[in-house]
């Protein structure tokens, strides 16, 4: 039976959702704001708990944590499919929420036969094989995630933990230029209050690592007052 977190502080969304989803044979798992859904998360697969979730329907705006801060710590240490769901329509909501890690995302009002589509379609498409920890490539840069190795040229190049996850975050997103605030957020938290150089410090100890010349970077490229790109495009 697949097991879904029903993430939602709204009871006229969350308890006739939760009954429509249990009729229609799954088990559901509900959680009010954003602490207990880590809480349920987290408990689920524990001895006792529920059994592992299968997938999170995960509202945007919670009280006590935000949805985006539950999706990021959930990405820190499953690839578990998240759908969001959110009142919110901009487009960069939307982005921001995929940037996080979400795989689909759904706004209210929605009909209830399109939200089951969706679940039905992400759960097919990890059932297909998508690769928990896949091999990513750009250039000379491979890295491979399941191993926490980074190679270029085919040289293993070691590198610590959290220039791992900033390189991994380019490279999930080729080509695509990611905000300072985006890359912030995702790798420090909403609510980080630190020295944002801390960021250039690590790409510049990357680029020492991945570039031919790091004075003149070709691949990790700056976007001038907006943030950065991995380029892979000749």
């Amino acid at each position: 039976m697949t097991r879904i977190l029903l993430v939602e502080d709204e009871e006229n969304y969350r308890e006739p959702l939760a009954l429509n989803l249990r009729r229609d044979g799954f088990k559901v798992v509900e959680a009010r704001d954003g602490a207990a859904a880590m809480e349920r998360f987290e408990g689920a697969g524990a001895p006792g708990g529920t059994g592992p979730i299968d997938l999170v329907l995960l509202d945007l705006m919670l009280p006590r944590m935000s949805g985006a801060e539950v999706c990021r710590r959930i990405r820190r240490t499953s690839r578990v499919p998240v759908i969001m769901l959110t009142a919110r329509d901009a487009e960069m909501d939307k982005i921001a929420g995929l940037e996080l890690g979400a795989d689909d995302y759904i706004t209210k009002p929605y009909s209830y036969r399109e939200l089951v589509a969706r679940v039905h379609a992400v759960l097919r498409r990890t059932a297909d094989g998508r690769p928990e920890e896949p091999v990513l490539t750009a250039g000379r840069v491979t890295m491979d995630v399941g191993r926490h190795e980074v190679s270029v040229d085919g040289q293993v190049v070691p590198m610590p933990k959290r220039e791992f996850e900033l390189l991994e975050l380019f490279l999930r997103h080729p080509d695509h230029v990611l905000t300072r605030g985006q890359i912030i957020e995702r790798l420090w938290g909403a609510n980080y209050v630190g020295d944002t150089k801390t960021l250039d410090v690590h790409v510049k100890r990357i680029r020492a690592k991945i570039e031919a010349d790091p004075s003149s970077p070709k691949l990790l490229t700056t976007v001038r007052g907006v943030g950065y790109r991995l380029v892979t495009a000749d």
